[in-house]
């Protein structure tokens, strides 16, 4: 399983004093491209050769706030949703106790040079060793 650790940073919190919800959509796309790169797929090239890895669906759910200065980790794994649908499935836990703060689940579709959904065997085969 992928894991990567960040620290909260003071602006990414709101008038609460906590993380803003949005920007938790922020730390899992950052997980995300990481765990890619980790696996040899540079989204950035991608992106140049003509294959779009697009997000067509995202499901979070909140049991907990990070606050300014938190450490905290995302773990990320990948499962094949369907023959042109791969689901990245997140947790985001505080370090110092490993609670779970966010579970998330991201559904993306690679799309081919002419901007049609299309299988996607770098993730196919990263699918079928995890």
């Amino acid at each position: 399983m992928f894991r990567i650790d960040l620290k909260v940073r003071d602006y990414e919190c709101d008038i609460q004093g906590v993380v803003n919800n949005a920007v938790y959509q922020n730390y899992l796309e950052h997980a995300r491209h990481e765990f890619l790169l980790t696996n040899n797929i540079d989204f950035a090239a991608l992106t140049n050769a003509g294959i779009h890895l697009m997000l067509i669906r995202a499901e979070l759910d909140f049991k907990d706030s990070l606050k300014p200065g938190n450490q905290f980790y995302i773990t990320v794994e990948l499962e094949k949703q369907s023959r042109i649908k791969y689901a990245f499935v997140q947790n985001i836990y505080r370090a110092d106790d490993d609670k779970l703060m966010v579970q998330a689940r991201a559904i993306g579709v690679a799309l081919n040079e002419k901007g049609r959904p299309t299988a996607f065997e770098p993730l196919d085969l990263m699918s079928e060793t995890d």
